[in-house]
C-alpha cells in the first residue's frame, strides 16, 4: 500500500518527496520552529539532507505510514485575498504517521505516532490540527490502525494544545537521555494517544 494524497477544507497533503526537499530546509532553518527540537537550533542544509533522506525512508517500513508535505489548498476565484491570507499552492509545513521506534512506545502493529512542523507563517491559523485530524482519519478509517500517539517536550504547551484540540488526551510524562539537553528537559516528555475505539466514539452516526 503507498501513501495516499489527502485532502482537508484549506490542506492537500502528498507524500513527501525528493522535490520538498527545499521546503525542509527553509522550515527547519527558522530557530523558533526548532525551539523544541533536537538540540534547539537551526539545521544546516547537511542536517536536514540527512533528516530528509530518514523521513522519505518511513514510508517504506509500515505500509500507509510516512510523512506528507502540506499545501494551502485552492480557494474560490470571486474575490479579492486579502494581504494577511497566504496564497494557494503555499508550502505550510509537514505532517507524519511514524511507526514507533523505541521499546516503551510499545508494539509497532496497529500503532503510529502523529507529528507535524510549520513555517512560523502559518501558525496560529488552526492548520495544524485540521492536517492532523485529517491524519488520525486516515489512521483510523483507512489504515487500521488501532492506537495513534504523539510525544513533545512537557515545556512545548503549543504542541500540547494541538494534542489536545485533535482529541488526543495526554497518558504520560518520561525522560529521555539527551547529549545536549534543552531547557525545560528536566520537566521530561509527555506522551497524549487516541485510541480507535475511542475516535469511533465521537463520529457522527451513519
Amino acid at each position: 500500500m503507498s501513501q495516499a494524497t489527502l485532502r482537508t477544507d484549506r490542506i492537500r497533503l502528498v507524500p513527501l518527496s525528493d522535490a520538498h526537499l527545499p521546503y525542509e530546509i527553509e522550515l527547519d532553518s527558522d530557530p523558533e520552529v526548532m525551539r523544541y527540537l533536537g538540540n534547539g537550533r537551526p539545521r544546516t542544509r547537511e542536517e536536514v539532507e540527512d533528516s530528509h533522506r530518514r523521513r522519505i525512508a518511513a514510508a517504506g517500513r509500515v505500509p500507509g505510514l510516512g510523512f506528507w508535505a502540506g499545501f494551502l489548498g485552492t480557494r474560490p476565484a470571486t474575490g479579492t485575498r486579502p494581504a494577511t491570507e497566504p496564497a494557494a499552492g503555499e508550502f505550510v509545513g509537514w505532517w507524519v504517521l511514524d511507526p514507533p521506534e523505541r521499546a516503551d512506545q510499545g508494539p509497532v502493529q496497529g500503532q503510529a505516532e502523529l507529528g507535524y512542523r510549520l513555517l512560523r507563517r502559518h501558525w496560529r491559523r488552526g492548520l495544524a490540527s485540521e492536517g492532523s485530524r485529517e491524519l488520525i482519519r486516515h489512521g483510523f478509517a483507512d489504515l487500521g490502525l488501532t492506537r495513534i500517539f504523539a510525544e513533545t517536550m512537557a515545556v512545548n504547551a503549543a504542541s500540547r494544545a494541538t494534542m489536545a484540540a485533535v482529541g488526543l488526551r495526554y497518558e504520560r510524562t518520561f525522560h529521555l537521555d539527551w547529549d545536549e539537553p534543552l531547557p525545560g528537559s528536566e520537566l521530561g516528555e509527555v506522551e497524549y494517544a487516541i485510541t480507535r475505539k475511542r475516535w469511533l466514539s465521537g463520529q457522527p452516526a451513519t
